[in-house]
């Protein structure tokens, strides 16, 4: 066979002399962009990527024996003839067909089948067995597809499958993340991908798997039929029976503003249920829906609804009946919700700031009538919840750091389930629904005492420029309990004109570097959406204060994530890890 001048022949590529692979054993050969290892091994010869797929340590500097090589950096075990790893955590390594001919040894290194199916079969892996170095590499590789949905996608597919306990934290996350990449830095949107999966494996490591249950067999029921056994059952704790109405809802056609109404209702028929989370995860799962379609419905909403059933309702919590009965208020405010919407019918609303002002006070029933006589001026219910989501971030922002650290998720928990009532009657108006605006004012009622004494609103001094107060919050939350000091660099940056999307974008990054924690990503996620509602302005910048006082309160922690991410990216771009 005749060999062309650069060595090359129908993809295939003349890389050393035989005789001096011989009396080497091994060699590191290049191929193009390719560096391969020759091995020979009981006469015959084989040629791999010489990067350990793991973390790319030289593979020639392995071992050969009985046809395993072994890397010495982690130990990872590769089989010569097809480079498939014995250690799953370790990733196959690319092998490439040889030949020897007329005493020259012959590598193929075209391409073979798709690196991207590869990846999605990797990622799977990296899921199942909570390996966040190989969720990292093919969140990577998926990202470099131009496919952001596709890692979403899968981790929902398995999370809603493989948790017994249904919708979590894990899920939550991993939709806060995907929610969020439009206010992040391009580099940075793969990166939370890589944490909303990771957080997500982590979660559902070494837990039972769900097992589908079918719809009501035969026709299609009536849609408010199903919603009021789902009710019923969730009423009891059937988590079942609950179920059940959740499906055979969808076998019938139910639109997702149907389903969305049936959940809410469920959730708010109890008062502030699992503080608030059972609200947020229901509001999360539609948010899914949104990035991936309705295809994932089933799965996606039926996995809420044991959640649900077994939440702990606070009509049974002494603080939510001692000394002032919130529940019976509640309930008589409840009675008057549809006429207080019919009075204001046609009208139009102007007291927000004035309503905003009483739910902070130390007054539930003169709150109470407060949000039923803004219905009847004409305040429509977002308006309403959105309101309540504005006091309930404002007790973050007005947080006093003498309070006990844990305090700061007591606020959370308000702030994260008003914005998750307002979201939800964004998508489908209730009455039902509206409940938990009124509940999550009592809520924030609750909180009052996290705000004695008051933080002080950050006043903005003026003379800073804009990219100063920008760049100097990075090097600030890199020291413990900056929390006022963050907050006013918020301000400053508003004050003198900043543009939004960059303080986003830097919120979103100070979120990325620290290891993943629930609460926080809660906090900063509702906040982005908050200001992306609530638009420039002091409200806006308020929310905004109140995130960064909490990301402040929450860093420095440990930033093991971080470290991962910065291995799998610098294999991913073909960079050296092992020397130095």
């Amino acid at each position: 066979m005749k060999t062309t001048m650069n060595g090359t022949e129908n993809g295939w590529q003349r890389v050393a002399r035989f005789d001096e692979l011989r009396g080497a054993g091994q060699l590191t050969v290049q191929a193009g962009d390719q560096t391969l290892a020759l091995v020979l091994h009981e006469e015959r010869v084989f040629a791999i990527d010489n990067r350990c797929p793991h973390m790319g340590f030289p593979l020639d500097r392995g071992t050969v024996r009985d046809g395993i090589l072994t890397c010495h950096w982690h130990h990872a075990r590769f089989d010569l003839a097809s480079g498939g790893t014995f250690d799953l955590w370790a990733d196959d390594v690319p092998a490439f067909p040889v030949e020897v001919r007329d005493g020259g040894v012959w590598v193929d290194v075209r391409p073979r089948g798709s690196d991207h199916a590869r990846q999605c079969e990797r990622l799977g892996v990296g899921l199942k067995r909570n390996l966040s170095l190989v969720i990292a590499k093919a969140v990577l590789l998926q990202e470099a597809q131009d496919d952001p949905v596709g890692p979403f996608r899968r981790g929902l597919a398995f999370g809603t499958e493989n948790r017994l306990d249904g919708w979590g934290q894990g899920l939550t996350i991993l939709t806060c993340m995907q929610n969020m990449l439009p206010q992040l830095e391009a580099d940075e949107r793969p990166r939370a991908l890589y944490q909303g999966l990771s957080a997500l494996a982590n979660e559902v490591n070494g837990e039972p798997p769900r097992f589908a249950i079918r719809p009501l067999p035969g026709a299609g029921r009536d849609i408010d039929t199903l919603k009021g056994w789902l009710r019923q059952f969730v009423e009891v704790r059937d988590e079942q029976g609950a179920e059940r109405c959740v499906i055979s809802a969808l076998e019938a056609g139910a639109t997702r503003q149907q389903i969305a109404d049936m959940l809410f209702a469920a959730v708010t028929d109890h008062r502030y249920i699992d503080v608030g989370h059972s609200a947020d995860f229901t509001n999360k799962a539609f948010e899914a829906l949104d990035h991936v379609g309705d295809e994932y419905a089933a799965p996606v909403l039926t996995c809420l609804v044991r959640g649900q059933a077994q939440a702990r309702r606070m009509e049974e919590d002494n603080a939510w009946r001692y000394p002032i009965d919130l529940v019976a208020l509640l309930e008589t405010a409840f009675g008057q919700l549809p006429q207080a919407l019919a009075a204001g019918q046609g009208q139009t609303w102007t007291g927000r700031a004035e309503l905003a002002a009483m739910i902070l006070e130390d007054d539930p029933a003169a709150t109470l009538e407060a949000m039923l006589t803004a219905l009847r001026e004409g305040a429509t219910m977002v308006e309403l919840a959105s309101t309540v989501s504005y006091a309930a971030a404002l007790r973050i922002a007005r947080f006093h750091t003498s309070n006990e650290f844990g305090d700061w998720d007591t606020a959370l928990h308000s702030f994260t389930f008003a914005n998750a009532i307002e979201q939800g009657l964004r998508r489908a108006p209730s009455v039902e629904l509206l409940r938990g605006a009124l509940d999550a004012a009592m809520s924030v009622y609750l909180d009052r005492f996290l705000n004695i004494p008051a933080a002080r609103l950050p006043q903005p001094k003026g003379g800073s420029p804009a990219a100063e107060s920008l760049a100097a919050l990075p090097d600030l939350l890199n020291n413990q309990q900056q929390v006022n000091e963050a907050g006013a660099l918020v301000a400053e940056y508003f004050h003198a004109g900043g543009e939004p999307g960059s303080m986003l974008a830097m919120l979103g990054r100070l979120l990325l570097r620290e290891d993943r924690d629930f609460h926080t990503i809660q906090m900063v996620e509702a906040a982005m959406r908050q200001y992306r509602l609530l638009g420039p302005g002091e409200e806006g910048t308020h929310v905004l204060v109140a995130a960064a006082r909490y990301l402040a309160a929450h860093a420095p922690t440990a930033r093991a994530q971080g470290q991962t991410w910065r291995v799998a990216r610098r294999l991913h771009r073909g960079e050296s890890l092992f020397e130095g």
